[in-house]
């Protein structure tokens, strides 16, 4: 891969309208040099023989059964707490389609 220049970070920072000084150009060019060259070091490493990862030890999500249980709050419990109800409901605000 070629070294990124100041010309093209310059292009980059433009076509993405960011304003940027002549002293963050040299430092984004720095930045994104190194960013490049690691990324040219993994490109070495990786071989069709190594699986891509996401994370370096086998995982898996734990699950238990959704089950209906007994509840142990009464209506009058549950709402207890709540800054408004209206009979054995939560009562909140509408969010959608109106002027708060």
């Amino acid at each position: 891969m070629s070294e990124i220049t100041a010309e093209q970070v310059a292009h980059l920072a433009n076509l993405a309208r960011i304003a940027l000084t002549d002293e963050e150009i040299e430092h984004l060019t720095t930045e994104l040099g190194q960013i490049m060259h690691a990324v040219e070091k993994v490109s070495e490493v990786a071989t069709p023989e190594v699986p891509p990862t996401s994370h370096p030890i086998p995982m898996q999500n734990v699950y238990r059964d959704d089950v209906v249980g007994e509840t142990v709050l009464s209506v009058d419990e549950a709402l207890s707490g709540a800054p408004e109800s209206d009979d054995s409901r939560f009562k909140v605000s509408a969010i959608l389609g109106e002027e708060q």
